[in-house]
């Protein structure tokens, strides 16, 4: 610990961020991914359609599950979005293994099940950034809620180190080495401050209930049903009669129920025990029409269309954690502040990858004064590479497992995030062979090659490629392909900065080094 208050927070903010900067990185740069998770799924399922949501799709839906699931006890239907315009269904089989759940993608025009690839597409991001894979739920999310609260702590002692962060946020000097990239890491801590103190506290208070649950266990001992239901208004699941009696027709409670929400839109439709004396058909709300991610809901008699009782907005407690956690995951956000999330997003990837980079460069000065560099420098510089320039990679890969795995292989969607670790893995390995930042350039430049060759193999496999896109007016697919090659531009450029600064660095060495003294006859 160093004297003096400011100087103690420049320790804690050093090891704050770099003790969890890796995993940092990954949850950020997935996280921004996720933003546009709809995107990506659609994109990675190229047997779908482009087409616009409907008033009948309700119907559509339920119709297809009366012949696909009649006898399951639990129906899940995601309908057709701007963003995604399939209909998603989910059920629970009575009859498989395991939990026991199936899933499909219907058509919107017709409700028959499209042949479409098995992908998790988008969802694999979303649920990597806060629960990381290959554990347990739990573990996972427990790791980035410990990693968040170091972020925290990193955030806050930054702002109570930099004297100048206000003026910093016009301060950047290119070219000058160290120099900027500490103006790099300040600019974008500072560019979204707010952003990034707002992402990192939401989070923590998503899992609130996970990292502090005693005021509820001590409120509610084994009860955690009763304060489900006072909190959030989860009513009690009704248990199946046996009594035979079909579904009432759908499309009244949809008028109902957009009339109750003064015309908002319909975005799930839950039901229980269909074809039962018991059933419920619950009709869920479009979370993108509201700010909070409590869900307003109306709930009826599968079989007499009675209205069994109505959830909105809770108690001032609840609606609070609804609106943080609505803020967290911006599903609110239309295209222009959509895009403004992804920025932000990406500051803060970058200030994450900036501040590990710093923390490296200034080890190794010391060490040049001292001798060899420590173990410690060296493994900060090879999660460095493995990490920053090599998780673009991975998650290129990804998307080209999608596009080459075979269409019929058992168990696809798991095996595209296998060929994203594998990817990621090799990343770890190859600064073990390679010179330091020979390492950075050949991934970045790997990175951008496997970026920019995903439309051209977009369109050597697929119809879904940019010029049919454009012609078909699906926008979402061809601003993804774009923003594809914007990815791999990025990529590229970054390579070529660190080839030039190993050129500059090797030229500068040289003409440092004394030329010996030609004999004189």
């Amino acid at each position: 610990m160093k004297d003096g208050f400011r100087q103690s927070m420049a320790w804690l903010h050093t090891w704050s961020g770099l003790l969890v900067g890796w995993v940092l990185f990954a949850v950020f740069l997935t996280g921004t991914a996720a933003y546009l998770r709809p995107e990506i799924s659609y994109w990675m399922r190229p047997e779908i359609a482009a087409a616009t949501p409907g008033p009948r799709d309700a119907e559509v839906a339920v119709a297809a599950m009366q012949s696909l699931a009649p006898n399951s006890p639990s129906w899940f239907i995601s309908l057709p979005e701007p963003r995604d315009s399939s209909i998603r269904v989910f059920w629970r089989d009575p009859t498989a293994e395991g939990r026991g759940f199936r899933n499909a993608v219907l058509d919107a025009a017709t409700g028959q099940p499209i042949a479409a690839r098995d992908t998790l597409g988008g969802e694999f991001f979303y649920r990597f950034h806060f629960q990381l894979h290959y554990m347990s739920a739990f573990w996972g999310r427990w790791i980035v809620s410990i990693c968040t609260m170091f972020m925290l702590v990193a955030i806050v002692s930054g702002i109570i180190t930099h004297r100048r962060i206000f003026a910093d946020f016009f301060t950047f000097r290119p070219a000058k080495g160290q120099r900027s990239w500490l103006d790099g890491h300040n600019l974008c801590a500072v560019l979204a401050l707010p952003y990034h103190l707002m992402i990192t506290y939401t989070g923590l208070v998503i899992f609130m209930l996970m990292t502090m649950p005693w005021g509820i266990e001590r409120a509610y001992p084994n009860q955690r049903g009763a304060f489900n239901a006072e909190v959030f208004g989860n009513a009690p699941a009704r248990r199946p009669q046996g009594q035979p009696v079909p579904l009432v027709p759908i499309a009244p409670l949809v008028e109902q129920a957009r009339q109750q929400w003064q015309g908002g839109a319909l975005g799930r439709v839950q039901v229980a025990n269909p074809n039962d004396a018991s059933a419920t058909i619950q009709l869920v709300r479009d979370d993108a029409e509201r700010l909070s991610f409590n869900p307003q809901s109306m709930t009826f008699s599968g079989a007499t269309g009675a209205l069994l009782s109505t959830r909105g907005e809770g108690g001032p407690a609840a609606e609070t954690r609804g609106v943080m956690y609505g803020l967290h995951i911006g599903r609110f956000a239309g295209p222009l502040l959509r895009g403004l999330f992804v920025l932000a997003g990406l500051a803060g990837t970058v200030m994450v990858a900036t501040g590990c980079v710093l923390w490296a460069v200034k080890q190794r000065q010391q060490a040049a004064k001292k001798g060899q560099p420590g173990f410690g420098t060296r493994l900060a510089e090879h999660l460095n590479v493995a990490t920053i320039a090599g998780l673009p990679f991975a998650m290129a890969a990804f998307f080209w497992a999608n596009r080459l795995l075979p269409q019929d292989m058992a168990q696809r969607g798991a095996w595209e995030v296998h060929v994203f670790f594998l990817a990621w893995g090799f990343c770890a390995v190859h600064p073990l062979l390679r010179p330091r930042r020979q390492a950075w350039v050949e991934q970045f430049a790997l990175g951008a090659a496997a970026f920019a060759l995903l439309p051209v193999l977009n369109l050597l496999l697929t119809q879904r490629h940019v010029g049919a896109s454009l012609m078909a007016g699906d926008w979402v697919r061809f601003w993804f392909d774009l923003g594809l090659l914007g990815c791999a531009a990025v990529l590229g450029f970054l390579a070529w900065k660190v080839a030039r600064h190993q050129t500059t660095a090797a030229r500068t060495r040289n003409a440092a080094v004394p030329r010996p003294a030609r004999a004189t006859s």
